[in-house]
């Protein structure tokens, strides 16, 4: 029957409709737009490069990195300019004037210096994580994958951790080499002295203070990664573990699920910015990872429910509601739960256009950082500690309760000003610990290990800072008998299974051998536990213990099935902490029709 204009709303009982040409439930190719899953990185590079706006690009760059170079490369400069003037007039003491001059110059150095120290240090560690460090993880990666792939094909698992130890070695010299080599050609074009008469024509400081800030970091560089590719080359190598612990008789156990990379979108029939169309739809899948989570629970309690980061797509507000709401129809489990966040919960610029920039004070960035620390106080906020400058350790709720107005206020309204004001808010909150029970109990440091990032393109950067780093420190120094779970979103290293180039250089912790090292002293008491690959991995470096989590919600369409893990940590002897063979869960594919 053919419907006229007159007969719509005629009736109550609702008109039957045929099929669109198009069903909108199935998605289109616009839901593939950054999916690396559906699209080559190079046609994603190539819409990037049509879409992205370049002024913004321009100024970015500019803030990021050409301004901390100036500033580092001007401060030599300034400081020799002070200490000549203040020579000049140690020769002249023997008139008053010039004491005079010689006293207001050393209380304007006085007052002047640490400013300036502080400026020149922070500029100098802004451009060793957004160059430095990453170019030694690009270079020491590469080689290693050509080794890999043109060498170890078919060798045994210790020549390959032989081969990755060589491999970190002749990274560091080829890279400190080539480092020394630029120092070289750019020295000439250096300069060191400068004086007061410089100010009066400053377009001919420009190439001197280029120069001299190119020399800084590339002779910080060519040392630095020396030293990283032989400490590499010296430590443990990541492995398959090869055999899991036996449960020890009379001792204490924890059973800890853990989940990663769930992914909530904010649309009933929305796909995930990753997968797109090849991955499920909407939130149903998590909902009945829940349930079976429930009643697992229900059955046999779990000590700890760890999310290791990436609960929402892209950090929006409908996803944390519904993520939130999802949670709150099962409040047991919600009180066992701690979270961490992941690259998507911070980093996702905008979901829809993956080549639009923030710019580095764009309070975009802010919002997703409070959404995910008002998310993580709602759950852990009274049962996490953090230590604040004073060195007291306080409650995540009471850590932010100085901070409260302003959060809401900002969320509200926005604005540059209130932005500024919460800048450090978010990072002053790492790492989180859940303390013992028992001196000698298991405590869980939850770290943030996101880069800072300003492009969806770049999302996926991990990163420990060296405070995150001191911090945790001080964590196991105050509980120095207890077990360790270090929760990140990030894996710390490449592990020994074959992949592409490209996701071993942009998604593993770019300082990741650092952070091993750090680990070293507790590694027989700690289990690792992370997510962000969607990978299922078990391996150790050394007495380490890794565990990476799959995603039991990417990877595969409704229908097909995915799993997770329950994983049984016990007190072994000698302070030891022992990994149990995990319990996999199941959760079956269902169609949404």
């Amino acid at each position: 029957m053919t419907k006229s204009p007159g007969d719509l709303g005629s009736s109550d009982e609702a008109a039957p409709f045929g099929l669109p040409l198009i069903d909108p439930r199935e998605g289109d190719f616009e839901d593939d737009i950054a999916s690396p899953g559906r699209r080559s990185l190079l046609a994603i590079a190539g819409s990037l490069l049509v879409e992205i706006s370049l002024p913004k690009l321009l100024f970015a760059w500019t803030m990021t990195l050409l301004l901390p170079a100036t500033l580092l490369g001007l401060a030599p400069l300034v400081a020799k300019t002070w200490l000549a003037s203040v020579s000049a007039h140690i020769v002249a003491l023997t008139e008053i004037g010039a004491a005079l001059v010689l006293a207001a110059a050393i209380a304007l150095g006085w007052l002047g210096w640490r400013p300036l120290w502080r400026l020149a240090e922070d500029n100098f560690w802004s451009l060793h994580a957004l160059v430095v460090q990453p170019a030694y993880a690009f270079g020491s990666e590469l080689l290693r994958h050509l080794a890999e792939r043109l060498l170890a094909r078919h060798w045994t698992v210790p020549a390959r951790m032989r081969l990755r130890a060589a491999s970190s070695a002749t990274a560091g010299i080829v890279i400190c080499g080539c480092a020394a080599v630029l120092v070289i050609l750019v020295w000439p074009h250096s300069r060191w002295i400068g004086t007061a008469s410089d100010l009066a024509s400053p377009y001919g400081l420009i190439v001197p203070t280029v120069a001299n800030a190119a020399i800084l970091v590339l002779s910080y560089f060519a040392i630095s990664s020396l030293i990283w590719g032989f400490a590499d080359a010296g430590m443990d190598q990541p492995a398959d573990l090869t055999a899991f612990d036996a449960p020890p008789s009379d001792r204490r156990s924890w059973r800890i699920a853990h989940v990663s990379d769930l992914h909530v979108v904010g649309e009933h029939y929305g796909f995930r910015i990753e997968s797109g169309r090849s991955g499920p739809r909407g939130n149903e899948r998590l909902h009945r990872v829940l349930a079976r989570l429930a009643d697992i629970h229900a059955a046999h309690p779990l000590d700890l429910v760890l999310v290791s980061g990436d609960m929402t797509d892209a950090g929006r507000a409908a996803e944390w509601a519904e993520f939130l709401d999802a949670l709150a129809q099962y409040p047991a489990l919600a009180a066992h739960m701690i979270v961490l966040p992941g690259n998507h919960d911070l980093n996702i610029v905008d979901r829809a256009n993956p080549a639009r920039l923030d710019l580095p004070f764009s309070s975009g960035k802010r919002l997703r950082q409070m959404r995910t620390l008002s998310a993580m106080a709602a759950l852990q906020g009274d049962c996490v500690q953090v230590i604040d400058d004073r060195k007291s350790w306080l409650t995540l709720n009471e850590a932010l309760k100085p901070h409260r107005k302003r959060i809401a206020s900002f969320a509200d309204r926005g604005g540059l000003l209130l932005s500024t004001s919460l800048g450090t808010v978010f990072h002053d909150q790492f790492p989180m610990i859940l303390p013992p029970r028992d001196a000698d109990g298991l405590a869980v440091a939850i770290l943030n290990s996101n880069a800072e990032s300003h492009f969806s393109f770049t999302n996926a950067l991990g990163y420990i800072s060296a405070e995150q780093g001191h911090r945790l420190a001080a964590a196991i120094d105050r509980f120095p008998r207890a077990r360790w779970i270090i929760a990140l979103h990030h894996h710390l290293l490449e592990y020994p299974r074959p992949v592409a180039l490209s996701e071993r250089i942009g998604t593993a912790l770019v300082n990741g051998g650092w952070f091993l090292r750090k680990l070293r002293p507790i590694a027989a008491r700690t289990v690792v536990m992370h997510g962000h690959r969607h990978v299922d991995w078990i391996g150790a470096c050394g007495m380490l213990k890794i565990v990476s989590a799959p995603s039991p919600v990417m990877g595969a369409t409704n229908d097909a099935p995915t799993h997770f893990h329950i994983h049984t940590l016990a007190a072994g002897p000698d302070g030891r902490i022992c990994l149990l063979a995990p319990e996999r869960v199941e959760i079956a594919g269902s169609n949404m029709g």
